[in-house]
């Protein structure tokens, strides 16, 4: 079933980005590291057109490194510029306004050609809801400017901000766009927090997420849940998982939503350690 949400904010910030483009030099699009693809906007693509960017996979941290390193090598192939890192890595800032004043070196070079005094490169800084941009904008700057929370939707107006005498970012609120026709890049955006809880049932992202560890990092159902065999009944892991975990009700009888709600926040605060939830091959 495909899950819809465009709040009128996020419609007005698309017509923002559309008009601001011819203003900026490059753009700077900020993806989740566990989810390169599925966090990519579709609708951005197409107002970015052919504007020269780089893509910065954000939570480097929370996803598995392996899996990072291909989709790096993934993006080169498509002959974009792209890294990895984690905001609080000083040395990962530094890459960012390094990269980033690589990509501007060319319009600078034309202008000094020109005779014209190159001035500070702009760039648009955009991506999806709740992928870290405030936190790196401020990294970037060295002080608090943006808003930063841990809830889609914090950013609500484009606004100006100097990084030192590198280059002007102009922020802009995160967009979703209206429809996710892929059930599973809906439910791999849910598991991370992207998009608000109400959308989808706990449940549901709660057995994605169970049934992707259990495929792809076996070793953490046995370690994180105690729970070794094939998910075929899916009510009885819960049940062996809320049980352990103490999500029980009077008469001893298994609280689910309860059970569900701790195997979501267990992926979203890395307690289930480094993972990846999608893999360049399989989107090849």
């Amino acid at each position: 079933m495909p899950i819809q949400w465009f709040p009128g904010h996020m419609a007005k910030a698309k017509r923002e980005v559309q008009e601001k483009l011819k203003l900026v030099d490059f753009v700077i699009e900020l993806v989740d590291a566990r989810v390169p693809l599925s966090s990519q906007n579709p609708l951005l693509q197409q107002l970015l057109n052919n504007k020269t960017k780089m893509i910065v996979l954000m939570k480097n941290d929370l996803a598995d490194n392996k899996i990072t390193t291909k989709w790096l090598s993934y993006f080169e192939t498509k002959g974009i510029v792209s890294i990895a890192i984690d905001v609080n890595n000083k040395k990962d800032i530094q890459t960012v306004i390094q990269t980033a004043k690589m990509l501007a070196e060319e319009k600078m070079e034309r202008l000094r050609r020109k005779g014209i005094r190159p001035r500070a490169a702009r760039a648009m800084i955009v991506g999806i809801p709740n992928v870290g941009k405030s936190t790196l904008i401020n990294r970037l700057a060295n002080k608090k400017i943006a808003k930063t929370g841990d809830r889609p939707g914090v950013t609500k107006q484009q606004q100006w901000i100097k990084v030192k005498k590198d280059f002007e970012l102009l922020d802009t609120p995160g967009i979703l766009w209206p429809k996710f026709e892929d059930e599973v890049v809906g439910l791999r955006l849910a598991a991370i927090g992207t998009i608000k809880d109400q959308l989808l049932p706990m449940d549901e992202i709660a057995t994605f997420i169970l049934r992707y560890i259990q495929s792809n990092y076996p070793s953490i159902m046995k370690e994180r849940y105690e729970v070794e065999e094939e998910l075929t009944d899916i009510v009885g892991i819960f049940t062996k998982i809320g049980k352990r975990r103490g999500c029980l009700e009077a008469g001893g009888h298994v609280n689910f939503d309860k059970t569900a709600e701790i195997i979501v926040q267990d992926l979203r605060n890395s307690r289930l350690g480094p993972i990846s939830l999608e893999h360049p091959t399989n989107e090849e």
